[in-house]
Formats: structure tokens, sequence, C-alpha cells
């Protein structure tokens, strides 16, 4: 299949008087794995649902192969999409659900047989053909509406939340299954999900939508290390965010007021991210001024929580609290410590025969002043 790239620019798209995706510029790469990843009302599946041809974007240009394809209806745009719900006929076989797309485009019978044995094959299958979809789990389900969408070999894969409706462990060995299959196409695939750990672990780049805005475009890696603005930070991954004020800068140091906790002192190399930074990840980085407001942020495996009166090493900021909960997570334990007029979340990695401090316990919190991050407040 050949490899093409999207291009969306400056797009917007209303319903009256509500704009939905307001001015959205993307450039997906030929053959990339892309994910639009946002809360609810976000504007990713209408984006995706417009790149199919579903919707239609009063202002902008959609590019698909460096070819205009806005005012081309779905059928005139070589792109497949698989859905959320799968959407199989119940009373066809595996085999006539995904030939169903080639008989209607009146492809020779020869070639049906070629290309359906082919793509049965490709997703593990093919002794299934047989079989109506009552007959097959979630997992063989979504097999099959993926063969069906590949056998047609469009030029760009839509997958719109596709896992959302399978159990975790499925989840997990059908994203990797999809990831596998992509790479062996090198097909351009833009994939709708509201769930970060599935962007994150599939996505070459992924743009955050909040409200019909894109906020970040950047890998995976980027996004989780230096989010543009707080609404990044704390959607991709969990972030920790304290209001401060700067107090002072000199010999090199920021010291930092943060409200109802105290001072915290950083090196003057502490990044700012203002409001105006680049979807894209552009933007100058700038040292605080005296006097600023500014939201301290970090992830919450960033602190070492110790006790109270236990040594306390200099590398780390240190910070006085009392744990208010905890949850066993597995992997970790995750605390929440009251400190100052805050709550924290605090990740404590988990191994067999670690102790759990208890509610109301006094602790320490080790902070890194590398893992710091300041946002314009």
């Amino acid at each position: 299949m050949k490899r093409v790239s999207v291009v969306c620019r400056n797009v917007r798209l209303a319903y009256g008087r509500t704009e939905v995706l307001k001015d959205v510029s993307l450039d997906i790469a030929p053959g990339e794995f892309f994910a639009l990843l946002g809360p609810s009302g976000s504007g990713k599946s209408t984006l995706l649902r417009l790149i199919a041809g579903f919707n239609r974007q009063q202002s902008g240009q959609l590019l698909i192969d460096g070819q205009d394809v806005g005012a081309l209806p779905p059928w005139q745009r070589n792109v497949g999409m698989v859905f959320q719900n799968y959407a199989l006929w119940p009373h066809m076989t595996v085999w006539d659900n995904v030939a169903f797309g080639l008989v209607e485009r009146k492809v020779p019978k020869a070639e049906q047989q070629r290309r359906v044995g082919a793509a049965l094959e490709l997703v593990g299958l093919s002794s299934f053909a047989q079989r109506r979809p009552n007959q097959l789990s979630g997992g063989q389900q979504q097999r099959v509406a993926l063969a069906r969408t590949i056998v047609i070999e469009p030029q760009v894969l839509l997958l719109d939340e596709p896992l959302s409706n399978l159990d975790r462990t499925l989840r997990v060995q059908m994203r990797q299954e999809l990831l596998a299959m992509q790479r062996r196409l090198a097909l351009t695939t833009i994939f709708v999900t509201h769930d970060q750990e599935e962007a994150m672990t599939t996505a070459d780049r992924m743009a955050v939508l909040d409200k019909g805005v894109v906020q970040q475009v950047g890998t995976p890696r980027a996004l989780y290390d230096d989010p543009v603005n707080p609404f990044v930070a704390g959607f991709v991954g969990t972030m920790n965010l304290l209001p401060a004020r700067v107090r002072e800068r000199r010999e090199g140091r920021v010291l930092l007021e943060v409200d109802g906790v105290g001072e915290l002192a950083l090196s003057a190399e502490a990044a700012l991210v203002g409001e105006g930074a680049a979807a894209n990840g552009g933007g100058a980085a700038e040292v605080p001024s005296e006097g600023q407001p500014l939201l301290v942020s970090f992830r919450p495996h960033a602190l070492r929580v110790e006790a109270a009166d236990a040594a306390r090493d200099g590398r780390f900021l240190w910070l006085p609290g009392t744990v208010e909960a905890s949850e066993f997570v597995g992997e970790f334990t995750r605390y929440r410590v009251r400190v100052g007029e805050h709550r924290l979340a605090v990740d404590q990695p988990h191994l067999a025969g670690i102790g759990r401090f208890a509610v109301g316990e006094a602790v320490s919190l080790g902070l890194e002043a590398s893992q710091v991050r300041l946002f314009a407040a």
C-alpha cells in the first residue's frame, strides 16, 4: 500500500453557533501511526469523521496525499474506518462481512477470493471464515472489522476508539496486534482515543485536543515530559500543580513562594512555558521574573516519600506532609499527602515486603528539582 500524508490546514467546523473544531492544523506523515487524544467533547471524533468525509468543514483545507478532498464524498476518498461498535452484519459469515466492500465495488470474484483470504490471514482468522459474528469473541469481532477495512486497500486507516469495548487484558493484547499490523502494512493510521495509555503505547506522535483546539502535538515522551500548558500536563498522565509566585532571583537561583507550603528554591534554568507557546511544542523558555505568578508542576512518581524523621538526601527538595489516603495499585502505591493547604499525589513503587505509610502518619516528600516544570498562572 502506498504511504500517504494527511494534512489539515486551519480547519473550522461548527454546528450553528457551536464551534466544534477551531482553526485545526495538523501534518500527519506518510505511514505514521497518529493518535488524537482528548476528553469527551474535545472534537477528536469530529475531526476523524471529517477526514472520513462524514462531516464537512466550513473553512480550511483537508489534504490526503496532497489532494484536497474536502468536497469529496466518503466513498471517493479511499479511506477506511473502523467504528467503536464494529458494525458487522450479524446474518453474514466472517468471509462475507470482509468481502462486502469488494462486492459493492464490483471487484472480480477471483480478486475477491485473493484479497479476503489475505486479509483474514493477516488478522489470524482464516479458520473462522464461515462463522457468524455472534460466534466470535469481542477481540475476534474487532479483527473482522479491521480485515473488512483493510481488504479495500485504503490509503488511510481511521480508528474510532476500536478497543473501548474490550476488557483490559484483551485491550492490551489487541493494541499490540494492531500496531504490529500497522507496521507490516506501513499504512497511515489515525487513532482516536480518550485513553492516554493507548495513545502513548501505540502512537508515533499524538495531538491533544480540548474544546476543539489543538493544545500540543508531539511524541508521547515529549508531551509527557514537556507539556506546554497545565491542561496537557494534567491530561497526559497525572500532574501535581501548586500555585506559587517568584519571590526573588539571585545568584542563578529562583526563590518561589508556594501558596500554603513555603519556600522552594530552583535553578534559574527552570523553564517557564508561556500561554502563547506554539501548539506543536514551539515557543522559547524563559526565566520567570520577580513577582510573577506561576504553577509549579511535577509528576507523582517524581516524589520520594520517607518517614518524617528519616535522614534527608541533599539532592532533593523536601516538603513536610501528612498521609490522608493510600491506594494499592499493584505496581505502586498511590498516596494522597496533605502538604500545607494542598493535596499531592505520590507514587511509591511496590516491592514485596515494603510496608505502607499509615493514614495520619507524618512523612517527608523529596522532590528532584530537575523534574519540576513551571507554567504561567
